[in-house]
Protein backbone atom coordinates (compact mmCIF):
# COMPACT_ATOMS: atom_id res chain seq x y z
CA UNK A 1 0.00 0.00 0.00
CA UNK A 2 3.01 2.36 0.59
CA UNK A 3 4.79 1.37 -2.31
CA UNK A 4 1.52 2.15 -4.44
CA UNK A 5 1.17 5.76 -2.68
CA UNK A 6 4.47 6.21 -3.18
CA UNK A 7 4.06 5.40 -6.85
CA UNK A 8 1.08 7.35 -7.64
CA UNK A 9 2.76 10.80 -5.81
CA UNK A 10 5.79 10.27 -7.96
CA UNK A 11 3.21 10.31 -11.13
CA UNK A 12 1.64 13.15 -10.08
CA UNK A 13 4.49 15.07 -9.57
CA UNK A 14 5.95 13.78 -12.96
CA UNK A 15 2.83 14.72 -14.42
CA UNK A 16 2.99 18.62 -12.85
CA UNK A 17 6.34 18.96 -14.06
CA UNK A 18 5.60 18.55 -17.39
CA UNK A 19 2.43 20.47 -17.54
CA UNK A 20 4.62 23.83 -15.69
CA UNK A 21 7.38 23.17 -18.82
CA UNK A 22 4.66 22.94 -21.58
CA UNK A 23 3.24 26.23 -20.09
CA UNK A 24 6.80 27.86 -19.77
CA UNK A 25 7.54 26.76 -23.52
CA UNK A 26 3.88 28.16 -24.10
CA UNK A 27 4.57 31.27 -22.31
CA UNK A 28 8.22 31.87 -23.97
CA UNK A 29 6.58 30.62 -27.28
CA UNK A 30 3.74 33.70 -26.76
CA UNK A 31 6.47 36.09 -25.78
CA UNK A 32 8.53 35.44 -28.99
CA UNK A 33 5.46 35.88 -31.22
CA UNK A 34 5.24 39.06 -29.47
CA UNK A 35 8.64 40.37 -29.81
CA UNK A 36 8.64 42.79 -32.79
CA UNK A 37 10.80 41.21 -35.46
CA UNK A 38 13.91 42.86 -37.05
CA UNK A 39 13.12 45.01 -39.97
CA UNK A 40 16.37 43.88 -41.54
CA UNK A 41 19.82 44.10 -41.58
CA UNK A 42 22.31 47.39 -42.65
CA UNK A 43 26.14 46.99 -42.26
CA UNK A 44 27.56 50.14 -41.83
CA UNK A 45 31.02 51.62 -42.00
CA UNK A 46 32.94 54.99 -42.50
CA UNK A 47 36.56 56.89 -43.05
CA UNK A 48 39.15 56.88 -40.34
CA UNK A 49 38.62 59.56 -39.19
CA UNK A 50 36.57 61.52 -35.71
CA UNK A 51 33.08 62.99 -38.10
CA UNK A 52 33.01 59.48 -39.91
CA UNK A 53 32.89 57.64 -37.19
CA UNK A 54 30.31 60.52 -35.44
CA UNK A 55 28.10 60.13 -38.24
CA UNK A 56 28.11 56.49 -38.74
CA UNK A 57 27.02 56.34 -35.17
CA UNK A 58 24.36 58.92 -35.71
CA UNK A 59 23.02 56.60 -38.50
CA UNK A 60 23.69 53.49 -36.48
CA UNK A 61 21.39 54.22 -33.17
CA UNK A 62 18.58 55.61 -35.87
CA UNK A 63 18.31 52.40 -37.29
CA UNK A 64 18.39 50.51 -34.45
CA UNK A 65 15.50 52.29 -32.85
CA UNK A 66 13.82 52.14 -35.34
CA UNK A 67 14.20 48.35 -35.25
CA UNK A 68 16.86 47.42 -37.67
CA UNK A 69 20.06 45.27 -36.98
CA UNK A 70 23.07 46.77 -37.81
CA UNK A 71 26.43 45.66 -38.02
CA UNK A 72 29.14 48.18 -37.15
CA UNK A 73 31.79 48.73 -39.38
CA UNK A 74 32.74 51.94 -39.17
CA UNK A 75 36.53 53.38 -39.01
CA UNK A 76 36.31 51.18 -42.41
CA UNK A 77 39.22 53.08 -44.02
CA UNK A 78 40.47 55.62 -46.17
CA UNK A 79 38.29 56.77 -48.93
CA UNK A 80 39.86 54.69 -51.63
CA UNK A 81 39.06 51.89 -48.96
CA UNK A 82 35.28 52.54 -48.13
CA UNK A 83 34.69 53.17 -51.46
CA UNK A 84 35.59 50.29 -53.04
CA UNK A 85 33.41 48.65 -50.36
CA UNK A 86 30.20 50.28 -50.80
CA UNK A 87 30.35 49.23 -54.19
CA UNK A 88 31.51 45.85 -53.73
CA UNK A 89 28.72 45.54 -51.19
CA UNK A 90 30.65 44.61 -48.52
CA UNK A 91 29.06 47.81 -46.57
CA UNK A 92 25.57 48.72 -47.38
CA UNK A 93 25.81 52.50 -46.48
CA UNK A 94 29.06 55.23 -44.84
CA UNK A 95 29.23 58.67 -44.69
CA UNK A 96 30.12 60.74 -47.74
CA UNK A 97 31.00 64.11 -48.75
CA UNK A 98 29.54 65.73 -51.79
CA UNK A 99 32.62 67.56 -53.40
CA UNK A 100 34.75 64.21 -53.67
CA UNK A 101 32.21 63.14 -56.67
CA UNK A 102 34.09 66.14 -58.37
CA UNK A 103 37.18 63.47 -57.75
CA UNK A 104 35.23 60.33 -58.12
CA UNK A 105 33.90 61.39 -61.72
CA UNK A 106 36.22 63.88 -62.56
CA UNK A 107 36.82 62.61 -66.32
CA UNK A 108 32.82 62.24 -66.58
CA UNK A 109 32.47 66.19 -65.62
CA UNK A 110 31.40 69.32 -68.10
CA UNK A 111 33.31 72.63 -67.70
CA UNK A 112 30.24 73.74 -66.08
CA UNK A 113 29.67 70.73 -63.43
CA UNK A 114 33.20 71.35 -62.44
CA UNK A 115 32.61 74.69 -61.95
CA UNK A 116 29.27 73.74 -60.08
CA UNK A 117 30.72 72.33 -57.39
CA UNK A 118 31.78 75.81 -55.50
CA UNK A 119 28.21 75.57 -54.76
CA UNK A 120 26.92 73.30 -52.78
CA UNK A 121 23.44 72.01 -54.36
CA UNK A 122 24.97 72.19 -57.26
CA UNK A 123 27.96 69.69 -56.26
CA UNK A 124 25.73 67.35 -54.27
CA UNK A 125 23.18 67.08 -57.54
CA UNK A 126 25.79 66.16 -59.94
CA UNK A 127 27.37 63.72 -57.49
CA UNK A 128 24.28 62.34 -56.58
CA UNK A 129 23.01 61.90 -60.34
CA UNK A 130 25.96 60.35 -61.32
CA UNK A 131 26.88 57.89 -58.39
CA UNK A 132 22.93 56.85 -58.56
CA UNK A 133 23.64 56.15 -63.10
CA UNK A 134 27.03 54.42 -62.69
CA UNK A 135 26.95 52.81 -59.13
CA UNK A 136 23.64 51.88 -58.10
CA UNK A 137 24.50 54.52 -54.95
CA UNK A 138 21.60 56.23 -53.74
CA UNK A 139 22.91 59.96 -51.92
CA UNK A 140 20.14 60.77 -49.07
CA UNK A 141 19.72 63.59 -47.33
CA UNK A 142 23.20 65.92 -46.85
CA UNK A 143 24.48 68.08 -43.91
CA UNK A 144 24.71 71.64 -45.44
CA UNK A 145 27.60 72.21 -43.37
CA UNK A 146 31.34 72.81 -45.56
CA UNK A 147 33.75 70.20 -44.42
CA UNK A 148 36.07 71.71 -46.94
CA UNK A 149 39.97 71.74 -46.88
CA UNK A 150 41.69 74.02 -45.26
CA UNK A 151 45.17 74.40 -43.67
CA UNK A 152 45.61 75.37 -40.01
CA UNK A 153 48.26 77.16 -38.20
CA UNK A 154 48.85 78.37 -34.24
CA UNK A 155 46.99 81.61 -33.97
CA UNK A 156 50.04 83.19 -32.52
CA UNK A 157 52.17 81.99 -35.20
CA UNK A 158 49.72 83.58 -37.55
CA UNK A 159 49.80 86.52 -35.94
CA UNK A 160 53.71 87.02 -35.58
CA UNK A 161 53.89 86.10 -39.44
CA UNK A 162 50.91 88.04 -40.94
CA UNK A 163 49.43 84.73 -42.06
CA UNK A 164 45.58 84.75 -42.28
CA UNK A 165 44.12 83.93 -46.01
CA UNK A 166 46.07 81.22 -48.54
CA UNK A 167 47.25 84.31 -49.83
CA UNK A 168 49.71 85.05 -47.65
CA UNK A 169 50.67 81.45 -46.78
CA UNK A 170 51.48 81.39 -50.99
CA UNK A 171 53.71 84.34 -50.65
CA UNK A 172 54.51 82.98 -47.07
CA UNK A 173 56.29 79.99 -49.21
CA UNK A 174 57.76 81.96 -52.39
CA UNK A 175 60.03 83.65 -49.18
CA UNK A 176 61.32 80.59 -48.40
CA UNK A 177 60.31 80.69 -44.62
CA UNK A 178 60.34 77.94 -43.04
CA UNK A 179 57.42 75.37 -43.79
CA UNK A 180 56.89 71.75 -42.58
CA UNK A 181 52.78 70.82 -43.27
CA UNK A 182 51.22 67.88 -41.43
CA UNK A 183 48.33 65.84 -43.57
CA UNK A 184 47.52 62.44 -45.41
CA UNK A 185 48.60 61.57 -48.75
CA UNK A 186 45.05 62.01 -50.03
CA UNK A 187 45.38 65.85 -49.38
CA UNK A 188 48.71 65.87 -50.94
CA UNK A 189 47.66 63.73 -54.13
CA UNK A 190 44.32 63.97 -54.91
CA UNK A 191 42.66 66.78 -52.99
CA UNK A 192 43.74 69.51 -50.69
CA UNK A 193 46.60 71.09 -51.89
CA UNK A 194 47.01 70.54 -55.59
CA UNK A 195 43.99 72.48 -55.79
CA UNK A 196 45.59 75.30 -53.21
CA UNK A 197 48.75 74.99 -55.34
CA UNK A 198 47.30 75.71 -58.52
CA UNK A 199 44.96 78.44 -57.40
CA UNK A 200 47.42 80.17 -55.06
CA UNK A 201 50.46 79.36 -57.37
CA UNK A 202 52.97 78.04 -54.87
CA UNK A 203 54.46 74.36 -54.93
CA UNK A 204 55.80 72.41 -51.88
CA UNK A 205 59.00 70.25 -52.14
CA UNK A 206 59.14 67.14 -50.56
CA UNK A 207 60.62 67.70 -47.40
CA UNK A 208 58.08 70.13 -46.73
CA UNK A 209 55.34 67.72 -46.57
CA UNK A 210 55.03 65.12 -43.47
CA UNK A 211 52.59 62.45 -44.26
CA UNK A 212 50.60 61.03 -41.96
CA UNK A 213 48.77 57.82 -42.12
CA UNK A 214 45.22 57.82 -42.35
CA UNK A 215 42.83 61.25 -43.02
CA UNK A 216 42.21 61.81 -39.39
CA UNK A 217 42.78 65.66 -38.65
CA UNK A 218 43.35 65.29 -34.98
CA UNK A 219 46.92 63.67 -35.93
CA UNK A 220 47.57 66.40 -38.36
CA UNK A 221 45.95 69.45 -36.06
CA UNK A 222 47.91 68.13 -32.90
CA UNK A 223 51.19 68.44 -34.60
CA UNK A 224 50.92 71.85 -35.68
CA UNK A 225 50.15 72.44 -31.93
CA UNK A 226 52.62 70.95 -30.65
CA UNK A 227 55.54 71.95 -33.55
CA UNK A 228 56.45 68.24 -34.02
CA UNK A 229 58.99 67.57 -35.91
CA UNK A 230 59.23 71.27 -37.20
CA UNK A 231 55.94 70.84 -38.04
CA UNK A 232 53.77 74.61 -38.41
CA UNK A 233 50.81 73.98 -40.69
CA UNK A 234 48.30 70.91 -40.79
CA UNK A 235 45.65 69.69 -42.40
CA UNK A 236 41.79 70.54 -41.15
CA UNK A 237 38.65 70.47 -41.96
CA UNK A 238 36.17 73.15 -41.95
CA UNK A 239 34.13 71.36 -38.96
CA UNK A 240 36.79 70.17 -37.17
CA UNK A 241 35.77 70.41 -33.39
CA UNK A 242 39.67 70.73 -32.01
CA UNK A 243 40.70 73.90 -33.74
CA UNK A 244 39.91 76.80 -31.13
CA UNK A 245 41.11 74.01 -27.74
CA UNK A 246 44.25 73.77 -29.55
CA UNK A 247 44.80 77.15 -30.25
CA UNK A 248 44.65 76.89 -34.00
CA UNK A 249 43.26 79.19 -36.49
CA UNK A 250 42.19 78.36 -40.29
CA UNK A 251 43.67 80.09 -43.31
CA UNK A 252 40.66 81.72 -45.13
CA UNK A 253 40.64 79.89 -48.84
CA UNK A 254 40.18 83.87 -50.46
CA UNK A 255 40.47 82.87 -53.88
CA UNK A 256 38.02 80.34 -53.45
CA UNK A 257 40.18 76.84 -54.72
CA UNK A 258 38.46 74.27 -52.94
CA UNK A 259 34.49 72.88 -53.63
CA UNK A 260 32.10 72.55 -51.03
CA UNK A 261 31.95 69.02 -48.81
CA UNK A 262 28.88 68.19 -47.87
CA UNK A 263 28.27 65.20 -45.25
CA UNK A 264 26.04 62.57 -47.06
CA UNK A 265 24.98 58.84 -45.84
CA UNK A 266 25.43 57.20 -48.55
CA UNK A 267 23.76 53.94 -49.28
CA UNK A 268 23.63 51.14 -51.96
CA UNK A 269 20.60 51.15 -54.53
CA UNK A 270 19.48 47.88 -53.30
CA UNK A 271 19.21 48.57 -49.49
CA UNK A 272 16.81 51.75 -50.53
CA UNK A 273 14.75 49.55 -52.53
CA UNK A 274 14.25 47.00 -49.97
CA UNK A 275 13.64 49.09 -47.01
CA UNK A 276 12.56 53.04 -48.34
CA UNK A 277 12.00 54.18 -45.06
CA UNK A 278 15.66 54.69 -44.23
CA UNK A 279 15.75 57.50 -46.42
CA UNK A 280 12.43 59.12 -44.20
CA UNK A 281 14.49 57.82 -40.72
CA UNK A 282 17.80 59.85 -41.58
CA UNK A 283 16.39 62.75 -43.29
CA UNK A 284 15.20 65.08 -40.48
CA UNK A 285 18.28 64.27 -38.32
CA UNK A 286 20.71 65.00 -40.99
CA UNK A 287 18.63 68.22 -41.63
CA UNK A 288 18.83 69.30 -38.49
CA UNK A 289 22.98 69.21 -38.08
CA UNK A 290 24.63 72.36 -39.01
CA UNK A 291 28.40 73.69 -39.17
CA UNK A 292 28.04 74.85 -35.29
CA UNK A 293 26.59 71.61 -34.23
CA UNK A 294 29.32 69.28 -36.05
CA UNK A 295 32.27 71.43 -34.43
CA UNK A 296 30.75 71.27 -31.49
CA UNK A 297 30.12 66.89 -31.38
CA UNK A 298 33.61 66.79 -32.66
CA UNK A 299 35.01 67.75 -30.24
CA UNK A 300 33.51 66.07 -27.79
CA UNK A 301 34.98 63.30 -29.02
CA UNK A 302 38.12 64.68 -30.78
CA UNK A 303 38.87 67.34 -27.43
CA UNK A 304 37.20 65.53 -24.51
CA UNK A 305 37.75 61.93 -25.47
CA UNK A 306 34.20 60.92 -25.51
CA UNK A 307 33.04 57.59 -27.46
CA UNK A 308 31.23 58.58 -30.51
CA UNK A 309 27.91 56.54 -29.51
CA UNK A 310 27.43 58.36 -26.81
CA UNK A 311 28.03 61.91 -28.36
CA UNK A 312 25.68 60.91 -31.02
CA UNK A 313 23.27 59.07 -28.30
CA UNK A 314 23.07 62.84 -26.53
CA UNK A 315 22.36 64.44 -29.69
CA UNK A 316 19.28 62.29 -30.68
CA UNK A 317 17.83 62.10 -27.38
CA UNK A 318 18.17 65.75 -27.09
CA UNK A 319 16.63 66.18 -30.31
CA UNK A 320 13.74 64.09 -30.14
CA UNK A 321 14.84 61.49 -32.85
CA UNK A 322 15.09 58.43 -30.58
CA UNK A 323 13.61 57.46 -26.97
Amino acid sequence: MHARTTRMVLACMATVLLLMMAACASEGSDATGTDEASRGTVTIGSKIDTEGELISSIVKLVLEDAGFDVVDKSQTGTTEVVRKSIIAGEIDLYPEYSGNGYWFFLDDLTDEEKAGYKNGQDGYDTTARIDLEQNGIVWLEPIRANNTWALAVRQEFAEAEGLETMSDFAEYVAEGRPVKVAASDEFFTSAGNPEFEEVYGYALTEDQKIRLAGGNTAATEKAVAEGTDGVNFGMAYGTDGALADLGLVILEDDLGAQIVYWPTPIVRESIVDEYPEIADLLEPVMASLGLEDLQQLNARIQVNGEPADAVARDYLVDGGFID
